[in-house]
Protein backbone atom coordinates (compact mmCIF):
# COMPACT_ATOMS: atom_id res chain seq x y z
CA UNK A 1 0.00 0.00 0.00
CA UNK A 2 2.84 2.38 0.81
CA UNK A 3 4.05 2.41 -2.79
CA UNK A 4 0.81 4.18 -3.76
CA UNK A 5 1.54 7.25 -1.62
CA UNK A 6 3.28 9.26 -4.39
CA UNK A 7 0.32 8.63 -6.71
CA UNK A 8 -2.09 9.76 -3.98
CA UNK A 9 -0.03 12.88 -3.39
CA UNK A 10 -0.04 13.64 -7.12
CA UNK A 11 -3.85 13.43 -7.03
CA UNK A 12 -4.00 15.95 -4.17
CA UNK A 13 -4.55 13.42 -1.37
CA UNK A 14 -2.72 14.02 1.91
CA UNK A 15 -1.96 10.67 3.58
CA UNK A 16 -1.05 9.62 7.10
CA UNK A 17 0.20 6.05 7.64
CA UNK A 18 -0.72 4.28 10.87
CA UNK A 19 0.74 0.78 10.88
CA UNK A 20 -0.61 -1.67 13.44
CA UNK A 21 2.60 -3.69 13.91
CA UNK A 22 6.25 -2.73 13.53
CA UNK A 23 9.49 -4.42 12.47
CA UNK A 24 10.14 -5.68 15.99
CA UNK A 25 6.87 -7.63 15.91
CA UNK A 26 7.85 -9.32 12.64
CA UNK A 27 11.27 -10.28 13.97
CA UNK A 28 9.62 -11.84 17.03
CA UNK A 29 7.07 -13.59 14.82
CA UNK A 30 9.68 -15.19 12.58
CA UNK A 31 11.83 -16.28 15.53
CA UNK A 32 8.85 -17.63 17.53
CA UNK A 33 9.38 -15.14 20.35
CA UNK A 34 5.90 -13.87 21.15
CA UNK A 35 5.50 -11.09 23.71
CA UNK A 36 1.90 -10.84 24.92
CA UNK A 37 2.45 -7.55 26.69
CA UNK A 38 3.97 -6.03 23.58
CA UNK A 39 1.01 -7.23 21.50
CA UNK A 40 -1.46 -5.49 23.83
CA UNK A 41 0.61 -2.35 23.31
CA UNK A 42 -0.14 -2.39 19.59
CA UNK A 43 -3.88 -2.44 20.30
CA UNK A 44 -3.51 0.46 22.72
CA UNK A 45 -1.54 2.47 20.16
CA UNK A 46 -4.23 1.98 17.55
CA UNK A 47 -7.03 2.99 19.89
CA UNK A 48 -5.17 6.15 20.88
CA UNK A 49 -4.60 6.98 17.21
CA UNK A 50 -8.31 6.66 16.49
CA UNK A 51 -9.40 8.99 19.29
CA UNK A 52 -6.52 11.47 19.38
CA UNK A 53 -6.21 12.37 15.72
CA UNK A 54 -8.52 14.62 13.69
CA UNK A 55 -11.29 12.78 11.83
CA UNK A 56 -10.08 11.98 8.30
CA UNK A 57 -12.04 12.28 5.07
CA UNK A 58 -11.36 8.62 4.26
CA UNK A 59 -9.86 5.51 5.83
CA UNK A 60 -7.98 3.11 3.55
CA UNK A 61 -7.96 0.02 5.73
CA UNK A 62 -5.67 -2.95 5.29
CA UNK A 63 -7.79 -6.02 6.08
CA UNK A 64 -9.25 -4.94 9.47
CA UNK A 65 -8.93 -2.29 12.12
CA UNK A 66 -8.45 -4.56 15.16
CA UNK A 67 -7.22 -8.10 14.42
CA UNK A 68 -8.65 -10.93 16.53
CA UNK A 69 -11.36 -8.69 18.02
CA UNK A 70 -15.06 -9.12 17.14
CA UNK A 71 -16.84 -6.99 14.58
CA UNK A 72 -18.97 -5.10 17.12
CA UNK A 73 -15.78 -3.72 18.74
CA UNK A 74 -14.33 -2.75 15.38
CA UNK A 75 -17.61 -1.10 14.35
CA UNK A 76 -17.68 0.89 17.61
CA UNK A 77 -14.12 2.16 17.08
CA UNK A 78 -14.47 3.19 13.44
CA UNK A 79 -15.30 6.92 13.30
CA UNK A 80 -18.86 7.61 12.21
CA UNK A 81 -19.45 9.32 8.89
CA UNK A 82 -16.00 8.45 7.51
CA UNK A 83 -15.97 6.30 4.35
CA UNK A 84 -13.85 3.15 4.52
CA UNK A 85 -12.05 1.42 1.66
CA UNK A 86 -10.91 -1.99 2.85
CA UNK A 87 -8.05 -3.76 1.07
CA UNK A 88 -7.29 -7.49 0.78
CA UNK A 89 -4.38 -9.33 -0.80
CA UNK A 90 -4.81 -12.53 1.22
CA UNK A 91 -7.73 -14.72 2.28
CA UNK A 92 -7.51 -13.44 5.85
CA UNK A 93 -11.13 -14.43 6.44
CA UNK A 94 -9.98 -18.07 6.46
CA UNK A 95 -7.80 -17.29 9.46
CA UNK A 96 -11.10 -17.00 11.32
CA UNK A 97 -13.76 -19.06 9.52
CA UNK A 98 -11.46 -22.09 9.17
CA UNK A 99 -9.79 -21.82 12.56
CA UNK A 100 -9.26 -25.10 14.39
CA UNK A 101 -11.11 -23.80 17.48
CA UNK A 102 -14.89 -23.66 17.20
CA UNK A 103 -15.11 -20.69 19.58
CA UNK A 104 -12.96 -18.62 17.20
CA UNK A 105 -15.07 -19.68 14.23
CA UNK A 106 -18.22 -18.79 16.15
CA UNK A 107 -17.11 -15.33 17.28
CA UNK A 108 -14.91 -14.23 14.38
CA UNK A 109 -15.92 -16.42 11.46
CA UNK A 110 -18.02 -13.73 9.78
CA UNK A 111 -15.97 -10.73 10.90
CA UNK A 112 -14.08 -9.98 7.69
CA UNK A 113 -17.28 -10.36 5.70
CA UNK A 114 -18.90 -7.72 7.91
CA UNK A 115 -15.93 -5.38 7.44
CA UNK A 116 -16.31 -5.83 3.70
CA UNK A 117 -20.08 -5.30 3.74
CA UNK A 118 -19.68 -2.09 5.75
CA UNK A 119 -16.95 -0.72 3.45
CA UNK A 120 -17.74 1.87 0.82
CA UNK A 121 -15.36 0.07 -1.54
CA UNK A 122 -13.52 -3.23 -1.23
CA UNK A 123 -10.18 -3.54 -3.05
CA UNK A 124 -9.67 -7.25 -3.78
CA UNK A 125 -6.38 -8.52 -5.12
CA UNK A 126 -7.92 -11.34 -7.15
CA UNK A 127 -11.30 -12.81 -8.19
CA UNK A 128 -11.38 -15.26 -5.27
CA UNK A 129 -11.22 -12.41 -2.75
CA UNK A 130 -13.65 -10.34 -4.81
CA UNK A 131 -16.15 -13.20 -4.84
CA UNK A 132 -16.01 -13.49 -1.06
CA UNK A 133 -16.61 -9.75 -0.71
CA UNK A 134 -19.65 -9.84 -2.99
CA UNK A 135 -21.07 -12.87 -1.20
CA UNK A 136 -20.60 -10.99 2.09
CA UNK A 137 -22.78 -8.16 0.81
CA UNK A 138 -20.27 -5.59 -0.42
CA UNK A 139 -21.96 -3.35 -2.97
CA UNK A 140 -18.79 -1.97 -4.56
CA UNK A 141 -15.88 -4.34 -5.21
CA UNK A 142 -12.87 -3.43 -7.31
CA UNK A 143 -10.26 -6.00 -8.33
CA UNK A 144 -6.95 -4.24 -7.80
CA UNK A 145 -4.11 -6.69 -8.43
CA UNK A 146 -0.85 -6.64 -6.56
CA UNK A 147 1.48 -4.34 -8.48
CA UNK A 148 5.11 -3.26 -8.51
CA UNK A 149 6.83 -0.03 -9.46
CA UNK A 150 8.49 -1.12 -12.69
CA UNK A 151 10.94 1.78 -12.43
CA UNK A 152 12.37 0.04 -9.34
CA UNK A 153 12.49 -3.40 -10.96
CA UNK A 154 14.96 -3.20 -13.81
CA UNK A 155 15.10 -6.16 -16.16
CA UNK A 156 17.99 -8.50 -15.37
CA UNK A 157 21.12 -8.32 -17.49
CA UNK A 158 23.30 -11.27 -18.50
CA UNK A 159 25.42 -12.33 -15.58
CA UNK A 160 28.92 -13.72 -15.52
CA UNK A 161 28.78 -16.93 -17.58
CA UNK A 162 31.10 -18.65 -15.11
CA UNK A 163 28.51 -18.38 -12.33
CA UNK A 164 26.17 -21.36 -11.83
CA UNK A 165 22.58 -20.96 -12.96
CA UNK A 166 20.08 -20.38 -10.16
CA UNK A 167 16.52 -21.36 -9.38
CA UNK A 168 15.16 -18.72 -7.03
CA UNK A 169 12.39 -18.25 -4.52
CA UNK A 170 11.55 -15.27 -2.27
CA UNK A 171 9.28 -15.19 0.77
CA UNK A 172 9.24 -15.53 4.55
CA UNK A 173 10.50 -18.25 6.90
CA UNK A 174 6.90 -19.34 7.39
CA UNK A 175 6.11 -19.74 3.70
CA UNK A 176 9.49 -21.40 3.11
CA UNK A 177 8.67 -24.11 5.62
CA UNK A 178 5.07 -24.53 4.49
CA UNK A 179 5.30 -24.14 0.72
CA UNK A 180 8.76 -23.98 -0.83
CA UNK A 181 11.07 -26.33 1.08
CA UNK A 182 9.13 -29.48 0.07
CA UNK A 183 9.49 -28.48 -3.59
CA UNK A 184 13.19 -27.83 -3.18
CA UNK A 185 13.55 -31.46 -2.17
CA UNK A 186 11.73 -32.47 -5.36
CA UNK A 187 13.90 -30.23 -7.55
CA UNK A 188 17.23 -30.93 -5.85
CA UNK A 189 18.26 -33.81 -8.17
CA UNK A 190 17.56 -31.72 -11.29
CA UNK A 191 19.43 -28.76 -9.84
CA UNK A 192 22.41 -30.96 -9.00
CA UNK A 193 22.44 -32.51 -12.47
CA UNK A 194 22.72 -29.04 -14.03
CA UNK A 195 25.26 -27.88 -11.44
CA UNK A 196 22.89 -25.07 -10.52
CA UNK A 197 21.96 -23.56 -7.15
CA UNK A 198 18.67 -22.99 -5.38
CA UNK A 199 18.57 -19.46 -3.94
CA UNK A 200 15.99 -19.04 -1.17
CA UNK A 201 15.64 -15.37 -0.24
CA UNK A 202 13.98 -14.77 3.12
CA UNK A 203 13.85 -18.45 4.12
CA UNK A 204 15.70 -17.65 7.34
CA UNK A 205 17.01 -14.63 9.22
CA UNK A 206 20.56 -16.03 9.03
CA UNK A 207 22.46 -16.89 5.84
CA UNK A 208 23.64 -20.41 5.03
CA UNK A 209 25.12 -22.24 2.08
CA UNK A 210 24.95 -26.02 2.04
CA UNK A 211 25.54 -28.05 -1.13
CA UNK A 212 23.24 -26.54 -3.77
CA UNK A 213 21.04 -24.54 -1.38
CA UNK A 214 21.77 -20.87 -0.63
CA UNK A 215 19.65 -19.20 2.04
CA UNK A 216 19.90 -15.41 1.99
CA UNK A 217 18.11 -13.14 4.50
CA UNK A 218 15.65 -10.71 2.96
CA UNK A 219 16.18 -6.97 3.07
CA UNK A 220 14.42 -4.19 1.24
CA UNK A 221 17.71 -2.79 -0.05
CA UNK A 222 18.84 -6.06 -1.69
CA UNK A 223 15.48 -7.54 -2.70
CA UNK A 224 15.51 -6.48 -6.35
CA UNK A 225 19.18 -7.27 -6.97
CA UNK A 226 18.70 -10.76 -5.52
CA UNK A 227 15.74 -11.40 -7.82
CA UNK A 228 17.82 -10.14 -10.74
CA UNK A 229 20.43 -12.75 -9.86
CA UNK A 230 17.93 -15.56 -10.47
CA UNK A 231 17.63 -17.41 -13.77
CA UNK A 232 14.24 -18.91 -12.84
CA UNK A 233 11.71 -17.80 -10.23
CA UNK A 234 9.31 -20.28 -8.65
CA UNK A 235 6.05 -20.06 -6.72
CA UNK A 236 4.83 -23.46 -5.49
CA UNK A 237 1.49 -23.58 -3.68
CA UNK A 238 -0.84 -26.27 -2.39
CA UNK A 239 -4.39 -26.06 -3.71
CA UNK A 240 -6.10 -24.84 -0.53
CA UNK A 241 -8.64 -22.08 0.19
CA UNK A 242 -5.88 -19.96 1.77
CA UNK A 243 -3.61 -20.35 -1.26
CA UNK A 244 -6.42 -19.43 -3.65
CA UNK A 245 -6.53 -16.04 -1.95
CA UNK A 246 -2.88 -15.25 -2.67
CA UNK A 247 -2.11 -12.56 -5.23
CA UNK A 248 1.08 -13.80 -6.87
CA UNK A 249 3.35 -11.02 -5.63
CA UNK A 250 6.57 -12.99 -6.03
CA UNK A 251 5.61 -14.00 -9.59
CA UNK A 252 5.08 -10.34 -10.46
CA UNK A 253 8.43 -9.44 -8.90
CA UNK A 254 10.25 -12.13 -10.87
CA UNK A 255 8.58 -11.16 -14.13
CA UNK A 256 9.25 -7.45 -13.60
CA UNK A 257 12.96 -8.33 -13.54
CA UNK A 258 12.67 -10.37 -16.73
CA UNK A 259 12.96 -13.71 -14.95
CA UNK A 260 10.91 -16.64 -16.32
CA UNK A 261 8.66 -18.34 -13.79
CA UNK A 262 7.30 -21.72 -12.76
CA UNK A 263 4.19 -21.80 -10.58
CA UNK A 264 1.49 -24.07 -9.26
CA UNK A 265 -1.79 -23.59 -11.18
CA UNK A 266 -3.59 -22.31 -8.08
CA UNK A 267 -5.74 -19.20 -7.84
CA UNK A 268 -4.51 -16.08 -9.56
CA UNK A 269 -1.30 -17.83 -10.68
CA UNK A 270 -3.24 -19.09 -13.69
CA UNK A 271 -3.97 -15.49 -14.69
CA UNK A 272 -0.42 -14.22 -14.20
CA UNK A 273 1.42 -17.08 -15.89
CA UNK A 274 0.77 -17.67 -19.58
CA UNK A 275 1.91 -21.27 -19.86
CA UNK A 276 4.70 -21.59 -22.40
CA UNK A 277 4.88 -17.82 -22.94
CA UNK A 278 6.30 -16.19 -19.79
CA UNK A 279 6.79 -19.38 -17.80
CA UNK A 280 5.26 -22.73 -16.95
CA UNK A 281 2.44 -23.97 -14.76
CA UNK A 282 3.33 -27.24 -13.02
CA UNK A 283 1.17 -29.54 -10.89
CA UNK A 284 2.99 -32.85 -10.45
CA UNK A 285 6.54 -33.49 -9.27
CA UNK A 286 7.42 -34.62 -12.79
CA UNK A 287 6.05 -31.42 -14.32
CA UNK A 288 8.04 -29.32 -11.88
CA UNK A 289 11.28 -31.17 -12.56
CA UNK A 290 10.71 -31.07 -16.34
CA UNK A 291 9.99 -27.32 -16.28
CA UNK A 292 13.18 -26.60 -14.33
CA UNK A 293 15.17 -28.87 -16.62
CA UNK A 294 13.77 -27.17 -19.73
CA UNK A 295 14.63 -23.67 -18.54
CA UNK A 296 18.04 -24.52 -17.13
CA UNK A 297 18.94 -26.16 -20.47
CA UNK A 298 17.79 -23.30 -22.71
CA UNK A 299 19.12 -19.80 -22.12
CA UNK A 300 17.36 -18.39 -25.19
CA UNK A 301 14.01 -19.64 -23.91
CA UNK A 302 14.67 -18.06 -20.53
CA UNK A 303 15.38 -14.73 -22.17
CA UNK A 304 12.32 -14.95 -24.42
CA UNK A 305 10.00 -15.80 -21.52
CA UNK A 306 11.60 -13.12 -19.36
CA UNK A 307 10.88 -10.43 -21.95
CA UNK A 308 7.27 -11.59 -22.25
CA UNK A 309 6.86 -11.55 -18.48
CA UNK A 310 8.21 -8.03 -18.17
CA UNK A 311 5.81 -6.81 -20.87
CA UNK A 312 2.85 -8.35 -19.05
CA UNK A 313 3.79 -6.72 -15.75
CA UNK A 314 4.14 -3.33 -17.40
CA UNK A 315 0.65 -3.65 -18.89
CA UNK A 316 -1.31 -5.42 -16.16
CA UNK A 317 0.58 -5.36 -12.83
CA UNK A 318 2.37 -2.03 -12.58
CA UNK A 319 2.07 0.87 -10.19
CA UNK A 320 2.28 3.14 -13.21
CA UNK A 321 -1.08 1.79 -14.44
CA UNK A 322 -2.88 1.29 -11.13
CA UNK A 323 -1.56 4.23 -9.09
CA UNK A 324 -3.85 6.80 -10.77
CA UNK A 325 -6.79 4.33 -10.74
CA UNK A 326 -6.50 3.75 -7.00
CA UNK A 327 -6.21 7.48 -6.33
CA UNK A 328 -9.36 8.15 -8.39
CA UNK A 329 -11.31 5.46 -6.51
CA UNK A 330 -10.27 6.83 -3.12
CA UNK A 331 -11.22 10.35 -4.16
CA UNK A 332 -14.60 9.16 -5.42
CA UNK A 333 -15.33 7.42 -2.11
CA UNK A 334 -14.43 10.54 -0.14
CA UNK A 335 -16.44 12.84 -2.41
CA UNK A 336 -19.51 10.60 -2.40
CA UNK A 337 -19.58 10.70 1.38
CA UNK A 338 -19.18 14.49 1.40
CA UNK A 339 -22.19 14.88 -0.90
CA UNK A 340 -24.39 12.88 1.49
CA UNK A 341 -23.44 14.78 4.65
Amino acid sequence: MLQFLPALNAAGIESEVASFFDDAYLEDLYTNQRNTGQTFGYFATRIRAIFNRPKPDLIWLEKELMPWLPWFIERALLPRGVPVVSDYDDAVFHRYDRHEKSVVRSILGSKIGRVMAASDIVFAGNPYLAGYARDAGSKHVQVIPTVVDVSEYAIRIDLNETLPSSVGWIGTPETWRGFARPYYKVLEPTIETHDAVFRAVGADLSPSNVDHLEIIPWSESTEVSLIQSMDIGIMPLPDTPWSRGKCGYKLIQYMACGVPVIASPVGVNTDIVDHGVNGFLASTETEWADAVKTLLSNKNLRQKMGIAGRAKVEKHYSLQVYGPKVADLLLSAAHDQTKHR
